[in-house]
């Protein structure tokens, strides 16, 4: 035997599993002691029989291009009523003192000022009239 001569050190090429077989098993074990002491959430589904309320129709104030205003109330007819600024926002809130809900538009002509728009929503905000919004048409070409 010579002693000056050793075997070539070969490279490893192999990667030793053995350290992530024992992580993945400890993770497993603390997996399989927590999960029953994990309590599930519970969902309180709506029970069949339930009513729903039915949405109520909209109040609509138009605002045509001459500056007059009329109501329509849809849930009633479809008839439009003229009606001054006073008239207007006395008529909307006793419909409101019947049914907190009932939601109020305003529609107007596309040649109508912004700002008349706008004034009647600040009378209608000044007299603390809720849930007010503004109806449009959708552009078709």
């Amino acid at each position: 035997m010579s002693l000056g001569a050793r075997r070539p050190s070969r490279q490893m090429n192999q990667i030793n599993v053995v350290p992530y077989i024992d992580v993945m098993l400890v993770l497993l074990v603390i997996f399989m002691v927590t999960a029953p002491m994990i309590n599930p959430g519970e969902i309180n589904l709506p029970q069949v029989g339930q009513s729903l309320k039915t949405p109520v129709a909209p109040m609509e104030v138009i605002i045509h291009e001459n500056g007059d205003l009329f109501l329509r109330d849809r849930s009633k007819s479809s008839e439009q009523v003229p009606l001054n600024r006073d008239e207007l926002v006395s008529e909307i809130k006793s419909k409101q003192e019947q049914n907190p809900d009932q939601p109020v538009v305003i529609s107007a002509d596309k040649s109508v000022r912004y700002e008349e728009v706008i004034k009647v929503m600040d009378i209608l905000e000044a007299q603390q009239v809720k849930k007010v919004g503004l109806l449009a048409k959708p552009y078709s070409k």
